[in-house]
């Protein structure tokens, strides 16, 4: 967690852009939206850094607002970020997609963007992944790395693509893999997360993909020391230790916020709903624990390369 000095020199920076030269593109200004904090380590983080991206890139003064939860606050931030001469706001996850469809006819010349959703206006853009093939290779891992055959993955909800991915995966891996699939209903949901995963390790499942970005930093630390892995989610987690963590399933959302704003200061970012994979470099497998063995991270590599270039999956 940062410091108070440290959140105070992350505010100055986000405030105003370096010097030199603006970008003579559409882009002026740029604004951030966030459910809950930019220090969150996972989602929120990612957004930040998307931003630092953007400021760096293309030299233009970027602003956020955390806490943005409801359409009220919402409401009241766009009009402030209008005033600032912000023309490209960011609403970092899928609640944001109705907010803005209620707003954006008010705000014309503002490129309302956000994540998971349905964008119904001409400046409304909603940006998603193609989490299958992420979850499917994430799956692949688990279940070459498993010595009970038995994997698990705590969701956070029914309908997040990754979750089919990694039992599809795990399967074409080794078809005697059983795979154990729990919802936690929240993104955030700690206790229960912790639970879940508990009674998958008295299951017997000895690899677990916690896959939300809320909860799966306490489940990964709730693992360690009990003998099993995880597979890590949105971010590359290797740090939180390499014996546990056995790779990372990585959406590379600052990355993706850079070739947005790069879209929309040439005029070529478009409107509806967008979606990103493998292909785009916007997601990746990251860092492997030094136990995966180096011919299976070859092999795992000239999948994923089959993968971006020809959609296919290992069968």
């Amino acid at each position: 967690m940062l410091n108070r000095f440290g959140i105070i020199l992350l505010c100055l920076l986000l405030l105003g852009a370096c010097g030199g030269t603006k970008t003579t593109g559409k882009l002026q200004k740029v604004g951030l939206l966030v459910p809950e904090t930019i220090n969150d380590q996972v989602w929120g983080t990612k957004g930040y850094k998307g931003m630092l991206k953007i400021q760096s890139k293309f030299n233009v003064d970027v602003f956020y607002k955390e806490g943005m939860i409801s359409q009220a606050v919402v409401e009241r931030a766009v009009a402030e970020f209008e005033q600032k001469g912000v023309n490209l706001i960011f609403g970092h996850g899928s609640e944001y997609a109705e907010y803005f469809n209620n707003i954006s006819k008010d705000y014309p010349k503002i490129q309302f963007v956000s994540f998971n959703g349905d964008a119904k206006n001409p400046n409304t853009t909603s940006l998603s992944f193609k989490a299958h093939a992420m979850g499917f290779f994430g799956g692949m891992v688990a279940a070459h790395m498993s010595k009970t055959n038995k994997v698990g993955v705590l969701a956070a909800y029914e309908w997040q693509p990754e979750i089919e991915g990694f039992y599809q995966g795990a399967l074409s891996e080794n078809k005697q893999t059983h795979v154990s699939i729990e919802y936690v209903g929240n993104w955030d949901d700690e206790k229960k997360a912790i639970q879940l995963a508990n009674q998958l390790l008295e299951n017997g499942v000895d690899v677990i993909y916690p896959a939300g970005d809320g909860f799966n930093v306490p489940v990964i630390e709730q693992v360690k020391g009990q003998g099993a892995y995880v597979i890590g989610y949105v971010s590359d987690q290797s740090d939180l230790g390499e014996s546990t963590v056995l790779t990372s399933t990585i959406q590379q959302v600052d990355t993706l916020y850079e070739k947005v704003a790069e879209q929309y200061n040439d005029g070529k970012l478009k409107s509806g709903n967008l979606s990103f994979d493998f292909q785009d470099d916007v997601i990746s497998l990251g860092k492997f624990s030094p136990l995966v063995s180096k011919d299976f991270i070859g092999k795992m590599n000239k999948h994923i390369e089959q993968y971006k270039e020809t959609g296919k999956l290992p069968k």
